[in-house]
């Protein structure tokens, strides 16, 4: 692994510093972050039918951004270390963290039906593919010639997604997207800001700093609370949704957690590669989840975008 620079993943920075796992279980701890993200979009979507997409983030951000931030200032190190955090990082990175965060919410909430957040879903997935070309100008990584076949895979992946049930074409797509154009934005502005954050937080705070991560998930919550008290959203709370904002608020904390082990401790590149695969996991589970029946059309953009995303990440080096 030595001069392979991997660009950063969803939880790399993390105030918390986890005890020392052996290797092996460490990279099994960085896969067990990628099947727990892979649930999140059935879950939101879920979430949000029930309560509102707004409510749903800031009950779910609220809640695991408290949870973070009680493990975190339990130790006096952490603290130090969140106070000695750069500026620039606290506040730029932050910034696009919570962006991020509203935009995943309000595009999975205004998606028209559950079969469009499959497609919402592959749009947002296109971030690891951005990572790899925005780390080109942002860190001076260097690529072979495979980045370009491999971007285009990516990209002709989530054109196939987003005309399904038509035919392929550039009219269909537009004809398609115009139907219901604010959560396909959303959802590329999502992927777009996720691979800023995934490539300044290398560029901003150094690794042995640790992180912020869990500041950034309290602020999420308290910017998606001030939109929903801003707005008029329907909310009907039951056992079920309490369940579920429970459940996804525990899925992101631990993926978080789990992820900052495989990073510090386990096979970078094995877990690396395998969060490529992120795509193709989160569709089964929301299918599974939502009783969505995919078109084979979307697992066949859906298996060209996965392969894009592994053509890019192996085109690059430092």
């Amino acid at each position: 692994m030595t001069g392979t620079r991997i660009p950063r993943m969803p939880g790399d920075l993390d105030p918390v510093r986890p005890v020392r796992f052996p290797g092996n279980l460490s990279t099994v701890s960085g896969l067990g972050a990628i099947l727990l993200w892979s649930t999140t979009f059935a879950l939101a979507r879920s979430l949000s039918e029930r309560i509102g997409p707004l409510t749903a983030g800031a009950a779910v951000y609220l809640i695991g951004g408290s949870f973070y931030l009680l493990w975190s200032i339990s130790s006096a190190k952490s603290v130090a270390q969140l106070r000695a955090l750069p500026r620039l990082y606290l506040f730029g990175c932050g910034s696009l963290f919570v962006f991020y965060t509203a935009a995943i919410y309000l595009a999975v909430g205004l998606a028209r039906d559950r079969a469009q957040l499959l497609e919402i879903a592959l749009v947002n997935y296109l971030w690891p593919a951005l990572t790899i070309l925005l780390s080109i100008p942002l860190l001076g990584n260097k690529y072979s010639h495979w980045l370009w076949p491999g971007t285009a895979l990516a990209v002709t992946g989530v054109f196939l997604v987003t005309t399904q049930g038509a035919h392929v074409s550039w009219d269909t797509l537009a004809k398609h997207l115009a139907e219901n154009p604010a959560p396909y934005a959303l959802a590329l502005a999502a992927a777009i800001s996720w691979a800023l954050y995934s490539n300044l937080t290398r560029r901003w705070a150094e690794p042995e700093q640790g992180g912020a991560v869990g500041l950034f998930l309290a602020a999420a919550g308290l910017v998606l609370l001030a939109l929903r008290l801003a707005t008029s959203e329907p909310t009907h709370w039951s056992f079920p949704a309490v369940s579920e904002a429970t459940a996804l608020a525990t899925v992101t904390v631990l993926a978080y957690g789990l992820w900052d082990v495989a990073m510090r401790r386990g096979n970078l590149l094995l877990v690396a590669a395998c969060s490529y695969f992120t795509p193709a996991l989160s569709t089964a589970v929301s299918c599974l989840y939502l009783d969505v029946s995919p078109s084979p059309k979307l697992w066949t953009g859906c298996l060209l975008l996965v392969t894009g995303s592994l053509l890019t990440w192996r085109s690059v080096k430092n």
